[in-house]
């Protein structure tokens, strides 16, 4: 670590490669990383700065708010509405697109976000973090909700901070995946993994097996070929994770391989899926792919499907590219 590369700088150092780049990228990110230094602080101080529990309301999707979750939605919307950099934003916590207020000017980005993930562990102390997105629109327009029903491949960066024992950030812009941790010293992320790369073959899954009872076949069948171990098919033993919490099962993925499944299932036909396409699975399926995994809803690739609602849900499968291409395959068989 004697020559400590900061986030700051690797954004700069990147953005020299290309010609056209005026900066504003850089700046947009260096508001997104202020707001997320704020909000690992509110998550590190907790009930210290009594901003822990229920908020006693819900969101547009119907789920109970923690007092965070209105918290670090106003603290990412602060940070960003009056950059100059951003034509609107949407957010997990609002129901319509966020504009931009009038006496700002209006920039030539869209920015999307999950501003608390996992925030149903936040009360018992488990890691909890901040997913967002970055679309191109054009400079200067008043957007609404069609300009965000983006396919994931537009997306020109993704990235989600994770707050747990440490802060850290992971961070693509389409070449390769790099973490950064924040030194609370300097109050800088630093790059710390360079060109993350997920292990195509794994022996570990993650799924919530009380839904074990709503899973359709093809989920079933590979769950079932797993739990029998050395003795069954893959002739080999997994582990099973569950965290609850996308940005911390994601990050486990990157470190060590994996595969993360929250499967669509047969509860509620109105709802086949259970996380939001554009910013849950979207950055996520961008970062994943970048790191050599892969990333479907068990029949469609996440980043080629287009959106048709700013809150829709979708099916998600995601990690060690093998693993994930074995899933699809009996999706396809069945």
């Amino acid at each position: 670590m004697a020559n400590k590369v900061s986030l700051t700088q690797f954004i700069i150092e990147q953005q020299r490669g290309l010609p056209d780049a005026s900066g504003t990228f850089s700046l947009l990110l260096n508001n997104i990383v202020t707001a997320c230094k704020e909000i690992s602080h509110l998550v590190n101080r907790g009930d210290l700065l009594g901003v822990l529990g229920s908020a006693e309301s819900e969101n547009v999707q119907g789920e109970v708010q923690k007092k965070l979750d209105i918290i670090t939605n106003d603290i990412m919307v602060d940070a960003l509405n009056w950059t100059g950099h951003l034509a609107g934003m949407v957010s997990e916590e609002v129901d319509d697109i966020i504009a931009i207020p009038a006496q700002y000017p209006k920039g030539k980005y869209l920015a999307l976000f999950d501003p608390l993930d996992g925030s149903s562990n936040i009360d018992v102390n488990l890691t909890v973090g901040t997913i967002f997105s970055i679309l191109r629109c054009i400079e200067g327009i008043e957007p609404v909700a069609e300009d965000f029903l983006r396919k994931g491949v537009e997306q020109v960066c993704a990235g989600f901070v994770l707050y747990g024992p440490s802060t850290m950030m992971i961070l693509t812009t389409g070449h390769g995946v790099n973490g950064f941790t924040l030194d609370q010293d300097i109050g800088e992320f630093i790059l710390t993994h360079s060109n993350m790369s997920i292990p195509e073959e794994t022996s570990e899954f993650a799924i919530n097996m009380s839904n074990q009872r709503f899973w359709t076949p093809p989920v079933t069948r590979y769950i079932d070929e797993c739990l029998q171990g050395i003795e069954g098919p893959r002739e080999k033993n997994f582990n099973m994770r569950w965290i609850a919490s996308l940005v911390a099962e994601v990050y486990r993925i990157l470190t060590r391989g994996g595969v993360f499944l929250y499967p669509s299932d047969l509860r509620e036909s109105s709802k086949p899926g259970r996380l939001r396409l554009l910013y849950e699975a979207n950055p996520m399926a961008f970062i994943v792919e970048q790191a050599g995994g892969a990333c479907s809803t068990g029949v469609d690739r996440i980043l080629d499907i287009k959106p048709t609602h700013i809150h829709q849900r979708v099916p998600l499968i995601l990690g060690s590219k093998k693993e994930v291409e074995r899933i699809v395959a009996y999706h396809q068989g069945a």
